[in-house]
């Protein structure tokens, strides 16, 4: 059997165990009991947390925590460690900027990075970071702006108010960001508001072969042995900046049982899904999914044989891709268990039959849940249409996302600002030029593969008779289109982008850029579309939404977490293993483990520096832990600090078990798994000799 057939079989055994899992938990009705919660910071249970483990945290520590914690906006997690600007995240979280900064002579990635001094440390293209300052309720306003209004009027108002809030919030000062989110699914908005570090600087990255060992095969597995890690640093006015709340360094690390925090940025989880939009994932979105990735990633592994210039420069988009193909499939696997599945339904029965007993509720909400199971069946045709013919199926495009961003800009920027669309607001639009003119390396030959793939699917989905298909490919094959495309545009130039942004409407209209050209050609139709779907379903699905979460506030409260929403949480737990089909399963790997587990195979092959090493680490120093912390994807680089908010380790994954965490947690299997402070001191000390950055940590002068 062929390596890919070996992991793939590995896979569905594991799923099915943490499908089962899932299944049993939610078979007991253990739902909101131990550890569970991804909970927004002002209104986080400490007295629960306090009657449970003897310690409630106080305001004053909840402020500490959360000006401490950052978001990463690629999607990650992060932490200041140091009064001067220090930030702790993941290696994989931070592959990006070591992959910008990479050539074919000097590859960051494979070798990793230490600035010795901080002149040489480097700045990351395209990077940002944010710091969460404040959380104001505005959900008077934003409800009260699209009462009673349906359809494209509720966009429109939805759109409105949500400039406006966002402008009184941060104006056009670019160092401020403000987003409204939306909690529980529409029942409560926030403003959000954030300092915003644009100026972010590379200070170490070890190997990837030490930081993401075991590779696929381990991914969402454990025990684990992964040193990842990465360290940046954010600037002010060229210098580092002054960062007075950060996190301090655990002395003594953890042990067994004791209590743990998460503080993060979890992406999102669908446990306040209806059953018919969970159904709608099970057997439409995600098996499209599924397919997809797993399509792309043959593609880019077939184009790694060609050499390691061909791997360099895909290297962490297939790393990316197998992490999100074992999650989906981990998603899906969850969904199609009977019992976990009819114990959804069985609690949505449950919440629907309290709401009837109140003739009020009832007659308000009661039927927002057919309202929901009708729309899935527009949505299944509208997601598809929306998915291509919106220009969506292009975004993996870097050449035309720059070229549709440049065709709109002048004509969106010469409307009010309640009436653009999002990107282009008064609050966006300062942040345009960074986006615009990111000096990130584009390379031709992968977009050539991405652009050939996407292309490919809208034939495939669409036909080449569908007039849309037609003008996309203009007469020539997929793979002919795209090598037109990439060889006629001068878009990897960022002078060429500047002169097009600042020329406006006339220079658009004049380019005989291929991409521009052909973004105007299907701007009408994309922008129909997108209206079409924000109309039709993205706005009566917040709506009905809306309606279920006040029905579910009359019944329970507010004293259950909203869904995750790529906003900062904080979660507790304590450090624990747990017991499966393999075992019992302590909550400790160790650095020797990571010598015994080592091999002259990939992905068990450790790098030069750590077998310099050995002989000075303690192999008995913890490696990695697991402890039952509440997580999802987006809490990647998230701190994992004690009760004296002090760091004890760095959030880097989930277990095999976590995947279903999606749509509920289970206390027993569910772990989240953290690289330990321990070995973060041991390994910067003995194998890279980076004193400057343990001083810094430590406080020492």
């Amino acid at each position: 059997m062929a390596k890919g057939e070996l992991c793939a079989e590995t896979k569905r055994g594991n799923m099915k165990i943490a499908a089962f899992a899932m299944a049993l938990f939610f078979a007991l009705g253990s739902a909101a009991v131990a550890d569970e919660g991804m909970w927004t910071f002002d209104h986080f249970p400490s007295k629960t947390v306090g009657a449970k483990y003897g310690f409630t945290p106080s305001q004053a520590w909840l402020n500490h925590v959360r000006a401490s914690a950052l978001r990463i906006a690629g999607g990650c997690s992060a932490s200041f460690i140091s009064p001067g600007g220090l930030v702790m995240t993941n290696h994989h979280c931070a592959v990006d900027c070591e992959n910008s900064l990479s050539t074919a002579q000097t590859n960051l990635v494979q070798n990793g990075f230490y600035a010795k001094t901080q002149d040489e440390e480097t700045k990351c293209p395209g990077f940002e970071i944010d710091q969460l300052t404040g959380i104001q309720d505005v959900t008077k306003q934003m409800l009260a702006a699209t009462k009673g209004l349906t359809g494209a009027a509720f966009t429109a108002a939805n759109r409105v108010e949500n400039a406006k809030i966002q402008k009184q919030c941060g104006g056009t000062n670019p160092a401020i960001r403000c987003d409204v989110v939306s909690l529980y699914h529409g029942g409560v908005y926030d403003i959000y508001k954030y300092n915003r570090f644009r100026d972010v600087r590379l200070v170490f990255a070890p190997e990837f072969a030490v930081a993401q060992f075991g590779g696929d095969v381990d991914n969402f597995n454990f025990p684990r042995f992964d040193f990842d890690i990465a360290l940046l640093r954010v600037y002010d006015n060229n210098k580092p900046a002054a960062t007075p709340s950060y996190l301090r360094w655990s002395k003594n690390g953890s042990k067994a049982g004791d209590l743990v925090f998460v503080a993060g940025n979890p992406g999102s989880t669908q446990r306040e899904l209806t059953v018919a939009q969970l159904a709608y994932l099970r057997d439409v979105s995600l098996p499209k999914e599924v397919a997809q990735l797993a399509e792309l990633r043959g593609l880019l592994e077939e184009y790694q044989t060609l050499g390691p210039e061909q791997k360099r420069t895909t290297n962490d988009s297939l790393f990316f891709i197998e992490n999100d193909y074992k999650v989906i499939v981990g998603q899906l696997q969850a969904l199609d268990d009977p019992t976990l599945f009819g114990s959804l339904v069985a609690k949505e029965r449950k919440l629907r039959a309290l709401v009837a007993k109140q003739p009020a509720l009832q007659k308000q909400y009661g039927g927002a849940w057919n309202q929901m199971a009708a729309l899935q069946k527009l949505r299944e045709r509208l997601d598809t249409l929306e998915g291509y013919k919106s220009g969506a199926f292009l975004r993996s495009s870097s050449y035309f996302g720059i070229a549709q961003t440049l065709v709109r800009a002048p004509v969106e920027k010469a409307k009010p600002n309640a009436q653009r669309l999002p990107e282009f607001s008064d609050a966006a639009l300062p942040f345009l030029p960074y986006e615009l003119f990111d000096p990130t390396p584009i390379y031709p030959a992968v977009e050539q593969l991405d652009l050939t793939f996407a292309l490919d699917n809208l034939r495939r989905e669409y036909g080449p008779a569908d007039p849309f298909v037609q003008l996309m490919l203009q007469g020539r094959s997929p793979a002919d289109q795209a090598q037109y495309l990439i060889a006629n545009t001068q878009l990897g130039s960022i002078d060429a982008r500047k002169k097009l942004y600042a020329g406006g409407e006339p220079a658009i209209a004049a380019s005989n850029d291929s991409f521009i050209q052909l973004a105007r050609s299907i701007d009408a139709e994309t922008r129909a579309v997108r209206k079409q779907y924000e109309d039709q379903v993205s706005n009566p699905t917040r709506q009905i939404s809306e309606a279920i979460a006040k029905a579910r506030f009359a019944i329970e409260g507010t004293s259950v977490y909203p869904d995750a929403t790529f906003t900062l949480r904080l979660s507790y737990g304590k450090v624990a293993g747990f017991t499966d089909s393999h075992g019992v399963i302590g909550p400790f790997t160790t650095i020797g483990g990571l010598f015994a587990r080592a091999s002259n195979a990939d992905p068990y092959v450790l790098p030069q520096s750590w077998l310099d090493a050995k002989s000075s680490l303690d192999l008995q120093t913890p490696m990695n832990l697991s402890t039952t912390n509440d997580i999802i994807g987006g809490n990647s680089g998230s701190p994992l600090i004690d009760r004296n908010g002090d760091v004890v380790g760095l959030i880097f994954d989930g277990n095999i078990h976590s995947l279903g965490g999606d749509f509920g947690y289970d206390p027993v299997l569910n772990r989240s798994v953290a690289l330990d402070s321990r070995a973060i001191v041991a390994g910067l000390t003995h194998v890279y000799h980076a004193d400057r950055i343990v001083n810094e940590i430590a406080g020492t002068p």
